[in-house]
């Protein structure tokens, strides 16, 4: 499992990568929901230090815009498209699921019902070219430095956490939501 390979990359790498854009996701959101809130806030989802859409959206840029990888204009701009198209997604998503989005942006000038923003399409532009200019090679080599032993168990260990942590939180915020509707 571990070696199959997958859009000409061992299952290994994406995993790990997956993992280590998750967290850095939530670091980096946490931190600036911090600062903008006054205070310590978890943006994830569930508990643990994890925001998977920034997995997702990461992987998908990278293998989407691959071949656009040169042309910094174009590349611009079909990440800043691809990324605002899975943040609508997410939050369609979310809407069936838990009837709510995590964010809002009524406030942000060409906004569309507060799910999107122009603002926010733009620097999902400039992201997937520090995505393609540092970040992924960063990460790349963060990833090729654990030994590949250690990334195995880590890597299965830290997803098992994540699921169990997720599901934990589905079903609670299920459960509430259930409670609320009666």
């Amino acid at each position: 499992m571990w070696g199959r390979i997958i859009l000409g990359n061992e299952f290994y790498h994406i995993l790990l990568w997956f993992l280590t854009y998750s967290i850095l996701g939530w670091i980096v959101e946490s931190i600036y929901m911090s600062f903008c809130n006054g205070r310590l806030t978890n943006r994830g989802f569930a508990r643990g230090p994890f925001c998977p859409i920034y997995g997702v959206g990461a992987l998908t840029v990278y293998f989407v815009l691959f071949p656009y990888r040169k042309n910094k204009i174009i590349l611009f701009l079909l990440g800043a498209v691809l990324a605002t198209v899975l943040e609508w997604l997410t939050a369609m998503v979310m809407l069936r699921i838990f009837g709510t989005v995590w964010w809002d942006y009524h406030e942000k000038p060409f906004n569309y019902k507060g799910i999107l923003c122009l603002e926010s399409t733009v620097a999902w532009g400039f992201y997937t070219l520090f995505l393609f200019g540092i970040l992924h090679t960063t990460v790349e080599k963060f990833v090729n430095v654990i030994p590949r032993n250690i990334g195995k168990v880590l890597g299965t260990f830290i997803l098992i956490l994540a699921i169990l942590d997720f599901t934990s939180t589905f079903l609670k915020e299920r459960h509430r939501e259930e409670d609320i509707e009666e």
